[in-house]
């Protein structure tokens, strides 16, 4: 085991962030699905670890490893910015198993009306679980605008999906199984601004390289939302529109004409292997800081969710 080396930080980046390989196992990381089954005490131990840490208290005899582990625990299940423990449907780690089962059951059962209206509100109630769980601490949301979001894009993802489920009924099977993807496309561009329309209105907060608060910008929100709903579509694209190629061929075969029954879990396992700057903000925001910190500042940081 390595030694806790002098100077350690827990906060930094075990990879480098400025490169896409970096963020990717950063991510990579903290998404971790095995951590799902760590039990609530052990992650407790890990907040107290991790905090103690920060406040210059490493226990005798801990290792960087264990750090590290601790740290990990604790990305994947408490919240970036209050520290409060996530529910577990909302949590990071969850998203592999909870996304590859429910994105599995519609794109199998997507014939009937009353099939897909069925998984479209449960994807969508697992969505708005998920943004509301991830929201920006410092902009809160009141009850009734979770509830307008959430009305709103299960809405759009029935009017989409029921709309165009009998739009298709007249071409081809594969175009009816790509229905599924456009109702989550469309959800996404309504669930996720209407659950943080407040980061939208009152602004998030920005930070320096060392997380001293600079100021709060509406446009930062604006761009991390529009992120988020894109990150959002294109990692659902690669299953939801190649996947039903793929099962739109292997179901003329006869061995999978004799295992229908099978049909919903091979396409939940195959969902699950789909599954593994200062410029641009306000001019009075970008005014101000290089009023306190001259060009000291070249990067500004902040919290754009999932």
């Amino acid at each position: 085991m390595a030694t806790v080396s002098l100077g350690f930080n827990i906060d930094s980046p075990r990879w480098d962030q400025s490169t896409f390989v970096g963020r990717l196992k950063h991510f990579l990381n903290i998404t971790d699905p095995r951590t799902v089954l760590v039990p609530e005490e052990e992650l407790d131990r890990a907040k107290a670890l991790v905090e103690g840490c920060r406040a210059g208290l490493v226990p005798p005899g801990s290792s960087q490893e264990q750090l590290l582990y601790a740290k990990k625990l604790y990305d994947s299940a408490f919240h970036p910015d209050s520290g409060e423990k996530m529910n577990f449907i909302g949590r990071m780690s969850f998203q592999v198993p909870g996304g590859m089962a429910i994105t599995g059951c519609m794109l199998q059962f997507y014939r009937t009306v009353p099939a897909v209206v069925f998984w479209q509100w449960v994807n969508q109630s697992f969505n708005a679980f998920v943004n509301y769980t991830n929201r920006n601490a410092a902009s809160p949301i009141s009850l009734r605008q979770i509830g307008v979001a959430y009305v709103t894009a299960t809405g759009a993802a029935l009017a989409t999906a029921v709309g165009l489920n009998l739009y298709t009924k007249r071409a081809s099977p594969l175009v009816a199984r790509w229905v599924p993807f456009a109702a989550v496309a469309a959800a996404n561009c309504v669930n996720i601004p209407m659950m943080r329309q407040q980061e939208i209105i009152n602004g998030i907060t920005v930070t320096d390289e060392n997380n001293n608060e600079l100021g709060r910008s509406r446009r930062a929100a604006v761009k991390g939302i529009a992120q988020v709903v894109l990150s959002r579509i294109t990692m659902a694209a690669p299953g939801m529109i190649i996947l039903p190629i793929i099962m739109e061929r292997l179901e003329k075969f006869p061995f999978m004409q004799r295992i229908r029954v099978l049909h919903g879990p091979l396409q939940v396992l195959l969902c699950g292997g789909f599954s593994l700057a200062l410029a641009d903000l306000e001019v009075e925001l970008r005014d101000s800081i290089m009023a306190k910190h001259g060009d000291k500042v070249p990067y500004v940081y902040f919290n754009k969710g999932l």
